[in-house]
């Protein structure tokens, strides 16, 4: 009688215990089903790479692709990175990890890859996430999702993602994590940090370990970021004393509204005084192939859609032309299929940004100095960094925005050196650490990728950059 009372209790705890069975069964499929074994063209390599999919919202058929290349040694004992571009609407994987801070670069002919010795993959774990849905493979079964992203639901189904996708990978619980990312993704790093920090308060056995994050040219202030650029227009000749104290004159940058003036003033800076060049980079060559973007013209057309649009023009870069490598590369079936990718058959091809999403982005955040100055508060390690030739997110931008958080100074403006050179200038604040990196564009670690990995390094040791 009292066995059969016993077995009576202990049925409850026998279903629990089959059903979490069966989902840890069901998470080590998926884990072992993301496993890349080699990418077409690859090269030989020690570390393992897992790539996928993890639904955000069952509902509407949201799903968010990832790519991790673990640590090139001792991945176990290394931290976990996620990197994310932003557009809003770029592909993570065309730029981060295929041109940046990844471990393959894409050969001229698409076809093959070849090692990046200044891969960030040698000191972290590296997951790079094509973010929001609708950017590169990731999807959406709901079509109208492509025309009402923005800021809040991008970083609400990075949350939802990092919680799932930790569940997959289940030895990431718990690990040394830190957000990085570029550009727009200036908005899209602090916004999950917050999210993640009231994750954590609301759920005590949280298991997402984030410790800080690290961000490079990122849109930060609508305000100061617009009158940012045009001061390093001005300061770098790009544009005339006439046309300067024109855009000075006709343009509010505190409003959201523009004028007839104020765009005329800014579309003859940017369609006759500019120039062809790069306005990522502007002092490397520009792709001879790529017709320049007509997004210049349409930017100038309406100022301060340059406001808003600062960063929607595409990146060329350095090598000049290596964002066309990747879309030959993403878009073969053979890639594809070694990537699980496009498993649902996406009805368009693999671009490196989504013109939708750009051109109908809904809600972005007017300043981020507020959540800076919340995420300074709960202590993480907060580091924001410039490429010193981008006149897109220039540095004077950067360094208007954050004077206006009034940080007491820790260590004073000084230079710091990376192979025996001056990498970049740096400055310590109570709370955040600002780095320039000379010589670099838009996209830091592509034009100088030893001195990116010198500031990666220093980041993540928790250590000022080396002065010497």
């Amino acid at each position: 009688m009292h066995y059969l009372l016993l077995r009576a209790a202990m049925l409850p705890f026998l279903f629990i215990l089959i059903a979490l069975t069966a989902t840890a069964i069901s998470q080590r499929q998926l884990y072992d089903t993301d496993r890349i074994m080699s990418l077409p063209g690859q090269p030989s390599v020690t570390f393992s790479q897992y790539s996928g999919y993890v639904t955000v919202n069952q509902q509407q058929g949201r799903a968010l692709f990832y790519w991790l290349t673990e640590a090139t040694s001792l991945p176990e004992k290394k931290p976990l990175v996620l990197w994310l571009n932003g557009g809003p609407g770029c592909s993570s994987i065309a730029y981060g990890a295929s041109e940046e801070i990844g471990p393959f670069r894409i050969n001229k002919t698409a076809s093959s890859l070849y090692l990046n010795k200044y891969s960030w993959n040698k000191d972290a774990n590296l997951l790079f996430l094509e973010s929001p849905a609708g950017v590169g493979f990731s999807y959406t079964n709901t079509t109208s999702n492509l025309e009402d992203s923005g800021d809040n639901r991008t970083a609400q189904d990075a949350l939802i993602f990092l919680v799932r996708w930790m569940s997959r990978f289940p030895h990431y619980k718990y690990r040394e994590f830190y957000i990085s990312g570029e550009s727009y993704a200036g908005h899209y790093v602090p916004q999950l940090a917050k999210k993640i920090l009231d994750y954590n308060k609301a759920h005590s056995q949280s298991f997402i370990n984030l410790k800080g994050f690290l961000v490079g040219n990122a849109v930060t202030d609508t305000n100061y970021d617009a009158l940012g650029t045009v001061t390093y227009w001005w300061s770098h000749a790009m544009i005339s004393d006439t046309t300067y104290n024109s855009i000075l004159k006709h343009c509010n940058f505190t409003s959201n509204k523009t004028s007839q003036p104020c765009d005329e003033a800014v579309g003859y800076a940017m369609n006759h005084e500019f120039g062809n060049v790069d306005q990522y980079s502007i002092y490397t060559p520009k792709c001879p192939t790529v017709v320049p973007n007509n997004s210049v013209a349409v930017v100038g057309a309406s100022t301060i859609r340059f406001k808003s649009s600062l960063l929607r023009r595409r990146v060329s870069g350095y090598d000049p032309c290596t964002e066309n490598y990747a879309e030959k590369y993403y878009n073969l079936k053979e890639v594809q299929l070694a990537m699980h990718a496009n498993v649902t058959g996406i009805p368009y091809k693999w671009t490196a940004c989504s013109d939708v999403l750009i051109k109908n982005w809904k809600d972005s955040q007017e300043s981020m100095l507020p959540t800076y100055n919340e995420l300074i508060a709960a202590g993480l390690r907060i580091w924001v960094f410039s490429g010193d030739t981008d006149s897109v997110v220039p540095v004077t931008a950067t360094r208007f925005a954050l004077s206006h958080l009034n940080l007491p100074i820790k260590t004073r403006w000084y230079p710091w050196y990376s192979r025996r050179q001056v990498g970049g200038w740096t400055e310590v604040y109570e709370g955040l650490t600002f780095a320039t990196v000379r010589g670099a564009g838009h996209e830091v670690p592509l034009i100088q990728p030893q001195r990116a990995l010198t500031l990666f390094r220093s980041f993540l040791a928790g250590n000022h950059l080396p002065r010497s």
